[in-house]
C-alpha cells in the first residue's frame, strides 16, 4: 500500500480508502454481515488505514457494521474513520438535509456509538443544507472539535464558492467529491482546494462500477437502485462512450500482464497530485484484495498520457450537469430513486443558487 498526506491535517492516509455505501445495504448488491465484516479485516491487512461511512447510509446501518468489525478486529487504533453528518436518511426513501446545530450534535454523538469510538477523525458536511446558515453548521462542527468528539472536518459535494463561505467560520481540511475516468467535473476545485492544504478524497472513484469492465451492456436496474438514480454513465448516451474508454483500457492492461480494468482506474486517480486517497466501495474480501493491488504497481507517463486523452474523448466532464442540478435546486428532500441516495445534491443559499446554471458528483 502508499501512503500519502491529507492536506495539513497530520493524518497520512492510504491512497485506497475503503467506502461503506453498500454496507448499508440500501442502493447496492446484498451481502451478509459477515462477507461484510470480512471485506473490513480484508481491507485492514492489505494496508487500507482509512474508512469512510456515513450515517445516511441507511440510518447508521454501515456504520455499525463498521463499528462491530472494528471491535471484532481490536483495530480501532489502526485505522482513521471518517464520517458525515446534516443528511438524514427518512423511513428508507427521502434524504432530507439538516445542517442545524442540533441535528449535527445529534447525529455525532448517534456515530460515536454506532463507530464504538470516542472520537471521529473526519467529519464532513454530507451536502449543503439551503435553509440553514454555514454559520450554525460550522459553527457546531468547532464546538464538537473543542470537545474531542471530532478531530477535524471538512465538506463533501460543495461548490466553490460554498467552501469559500464555510471557511469563514472554521477550518474546512478535507473536500469529498466524486471523481474518476468518467467524471472529471471537479478536477479543478479539487486542485484549488488541494492547493489550499486540504485533503482530497474521491468517492464513486470506480464510476459505481462501470470502470471495472463487467458491465458491457444498457440493462435495466432496480428504481432504488445507485446505477439507475445516481451514476448517470451507466445510461445512454454516456454508456457507449464509456465502452470506448475501456477499450483502451484494455490496451493497457495487456501491457501490465492483463490486470483487472478496475486497477487501471485506480491507478489513474492516484497518479493525481490533488488526490489524497480513492474511497473504493467493496463488500467482499476478494474484491478489496483486487482493489489493494493498485497500489503495487504504477501507470507510466504513457499510459497517462493515453488515457487522459480518452477521458478526454469520452466527455467524462460534463460541466457537472448532476451535481449542480442538485446543489442548485433549493429543494431540501429528495427521494433515494430520483436523487443523489447518500450523496444527494442541493444548493445553500438563494445567492449561491443563483450563481451557477444547470449544465452537465458523494
Amino acid at each position: 500500500m502508499r501512503y500519502r498526506e491529507f492536506g495539513n491535517t497530520g493524518m497520512r492516509v492510504s491512497q485506497i480508502a475503503l467506502g461503506t455505501w453498500g454496507m448499508g445495504d440500501v442502493g447496492w448488491d446484498h451481502y451478509d454481515d459477515e462477507t461484510r465484516l470480512d471485506a473490513v479485516s480484508a481491507a485492514i491487512d492489505c494496508g487500507i488505514n482509512f474508512i469512510d461511512t456515513a450515517p445516511a447510509y441507511n440510518n447508521g446501518a454501515a456504520e455499525r457494521v463498521l463499528g462491530r468489525a472494528l471491535e471484532r478486529l481490536g483495530a480501532r487504533n489502526k485505522v482513521y474513520i471518517s464520517t458525515k453528518c446534516a443528511n438524514v436518511f427518512v423511513d428508507g426513501k427521502v434524504y432530507r438535509k439538516d445542517g442545524s446545530a442540533g441535528t449535527v450534535r445529534k447525529q455525532c454523538e448517534e456515530s460515536l456509538v454506532n463507530l464504538k469510538t470516542d472520537h471521529i477523525d473526519l467529519m464532513l458536511i454530507h451536502w449543503p443544507d439551503p435553509d440553514t446558515p454555514f454559520e450554525e453548521t460550522v459553527g457546531e462542527l468547532n464546538r464538537l472539535k473543542d470537545e474531542g468528539k471530532i478531530l477535524h472536518f471538512g465538506v463533501s459535494n460543495f461548490s466553490k464558492e460554498q467552501i469559500e463561505e464555510a471557511g469563514q467560520f472554521g477550518n474546512i481540511e478535507a473536500l469529498q467529491p466524486q471523481f474518476s475516468m468518467v467524471n472529471t467535473d471537479q478536477a479543478d476545485l479539487m486542485k484549488w482546494a488541494a492547493s489550499k492544504g486540504m485533503g482530497c478524497m474521491t468517492y464513486g472513484s470506480l464510476g459505481g462500477g462501470i470502470l471495472t469492465g463487467k458491465i458491457r451492456k444498457v440493462k435495466e436496474y432496480d428504481p432504488t437502485d445507485s446505477r439507475n438514480r445516481f451514476y448517470k454513465h451507466f445510461q445512454e448516451p454516456m454508456f457507449s462512450r464509456v465502452m470506448e474508454l475501456l477499450k483502451v483500457m484494455e490496451q493497457i492492461s495487456e501491457q501490465h500482464g492483463n490486470v483487472p480494468l478496475s486497477q487501471i482506474a485506480l491507478n489513474w486517480s492516484c497518479r493525481k497530485e490533488y488526490v489524497s486517497t480513492c474511497i473504493v466501495g467493496a463488500q467482499t474480501r476478494d474484491k478489496v484484495i483486487e482493489n489493494c493491488a493498485a497500489a503495487e504497481w504504477s501507470l507510466s507517463e504513457e499510459d497517462m498520457r493515453k488515457l487522459d486523452e480518452a477521458v478526454r474523448i469520452t466527455g467524462a466532464t460534463r460541466k457537472g450537469e448532476q451535481d449542480e442540478k442538485f446543489r442548485n435546486s433549493g429543494s431540501r428532500s429528495y427521494r433515494a430513486h430520483n436523487g443523489a441516495g447518500g450523496h444527494g445534491h442541493e444548493g445553500r443559499s438563494q445567492r449561491l443558487r443563483g450563481c451557477v446554471k444547470k449544465s452537465g458528483e458523494s
